[in-house]
C-alpha cells in the first residue's frame, strides 16, 4: 500500500479498545451460547468497528484492531499443537502476571493451521485501502508462559520451533499482500540480559520476509499492568541497531520521555515508532500534551525518521477513552507538522 508521504505520520501498535458489547459477547462464547456463525459475525463486526474508529480519528497507518485475539498472546496457544494447559499458581485477588495459566510442551510444538493472523489481515484488508500494518508476536514473547517439559532439552530448541512457526506466518502474510509487518517482542524489555542473541533470533525470525519490518519493544501490558522493573531500554543498545528492521517501536509517554536520547543515533534506513500516548493512563491526553512530547523527541530524532504512535496497544483501555487518545495523537502530530512546514 502507498505509505503516507508527510512528516510525522501516525500509526497504532495493534490492539484497539474493545466495545462493551464485545466483552459481553466473549462471555457468551465462553459459555457455549454462540454458534460458529455467531462468533464469526461478531468478530467481523468488531474488526470493522476498530477500523472505522481509526479512520475517523485520522490515523495514517492502521491495524485490524486485533479484535479476535485474547490478551495479546494468550489466544494463540489454542492454535498450537503439542501443549498442555496447567493451572495458574494464583487464582485469588486482582488478575496479574501470575494469575494466567502456563503451558507445558508434551510434544514438539506446531501450528497446523497457522496463528490466525493471516485470516485476520485478509478480512481487514478487504474492508479498506488505508495503509495497514499486520502485527505478530515474536518467538521469545510467545515463549513467556511455556515450559519445556521433557520435550525440549534447551530453551534454544523451543525458541527455534517457535521461530519457524512465526517465520511461516510472516511469509504467508506477505503472500496475501501485507507489506508492513510489526514483530512484537516486549520480552526484550521485560527481562534483562544479553541482548545480542535476542537480536540474532529476531533476524532469523524475519529472514526471507519481503516486507517493511518493525520491531516493537514495550515493558509488558497484561491487564493494563507493566511487567518490567526498572523500565529501561539501555541493555538493548547498541545491539538493537543490528536488527533487520526498518522501524524500532518504543514507549516513552508513560515514562515522561525518559531515555529518548538513546535514539539519537538511529541507523540509516531505520525509523523510530515513537510512543506519544500513555495507554496505561485513564485520562486522555490533549493534542498539546502530545505535541510537547513530539517536540521533545525531535530534539534527538529527525522529523523524517519519526512515526507517532501510542506506547502500546489499547486492549485494556475503554473504547471511548481509546478514541479520545487517538484523536489527540493525530491532532498533536498535525500541530507539530504545521510548525515544521511553517518554519
Amino acid at each position: 500500500m502507498k505509505q503516507p508521504n508527510h512528516l510525522l505520520p501516525t500509526s497504532v501498535i495493534g490492539s484497539h479498545g474493545l466495545p462493551s458489547w464485545l466483552w459481553h459477547a466473549r462471555e457468551g462464547m465462553a459459555q457455549g451460547r454462540f454458534g460458529v456463525t455467531d462468533v464469526e459475525e461478531t468478530l467481523q463486526d468488531a474488526t470493522m468497528m476498530a477500523i472505522r474508529d481509526q479512520i475517523e480519528a485520522g490515523v495514517d497507518i492502521i491495524s485490524d484492531g486485533e479484535m479476535r485475539r485474547v490478551n495479546f498472546i494468550l489466544g494463540f496457544f489454542d492454535r498450537l499443537a503439542g501443549l498442555e494447559r496447567l493451572e495458574p499458581t494464583r487464582k485469588l485477588g486482582a488478575p496479574h502476571w501470575d494469575s494466567e495459566a502456563p503451558y507445558v510442551a508434551v510434544e514438539r510444538i506446531t501450528a497446523p493451521n497457522g496463528l490466525g493472523i493471516v485470516e485476520d489481515f485478509e478480512l481487514a484488508r478487504r474492508a479498506t485501502d488505508r495503509p495497514m500494518k499486520a502485527t505478530c508476536p515474536g518467538p521469545m514473547t510467545l515463549a513467556i508462559p511455556l515450559r519445556r517439559g521433557e520435550v525440549y532439552r534447551s530453551k534454544e530448541a523451543l525458541l527455534d520451533d517457535l521461530r519457524g512457526i512465526v517465520n511461516t506466518e510472516l511469509k504467508r502474510l506477505v503472500a496475501i499482500g501485507a507489506d508492513f509487518i510489526q514483530i512484537d517482542e516486549p520480552i526484550f524489555a521485560m527481562r534483562k540480559g544479553e541482548a545480542e542473541p535476542w537480536i540474532e533470533l529476531f533476524n532469523a525470525t524475519v529472514e526471507g520476509v519481503e516486507a517493511k519490518i518493525a520491531l516493537h519493544v514495550c515493558f509488558g501490558n497484561l491487564n493494563n499492568k507493566t511487567f518490567a522493573a526498572p523500565r529501561t531500554y539501555r541493555h538493548l543498545f547498541p545491539h538493537v541497531w543490528k536488527a533487520n528492521a526498518r522501524q524500532l517501536v518504543l514507549e516513552f509517554a508513560n515514562r515522561e520521555m525518559a531515555e529518548i536520547e538513546l535514539c539519537k543515533h538511529l541507523p540509516d534506513g531505520m525509523e523510530l515508532g515513537f510512543g506519544a500516548i500513555d495507554v496505561k493512563a485513564f485520562r486522555a491526553e490533549t493534542a498539546e500534551d502530545v505535541a510537547v512530547r513530539i517536540r521533545k523527541a525531535l530534539e534527538h530524532v529527525p522529523a523524517e525518521k519519526l512515526v507517532v504512535n501510542p506506547d502500546c496497544g489499547f486492549w485494556d483501555t475503554p473504547r471511548w477513552v481509546c478514541k479520545r487518545k487517538l484523536h489527540a495523537m493525530v491532532e498533536g502530530a498535525r500541530i507539530v507538522r504545521r510548525e515544521l512546514t511553517d518554519a
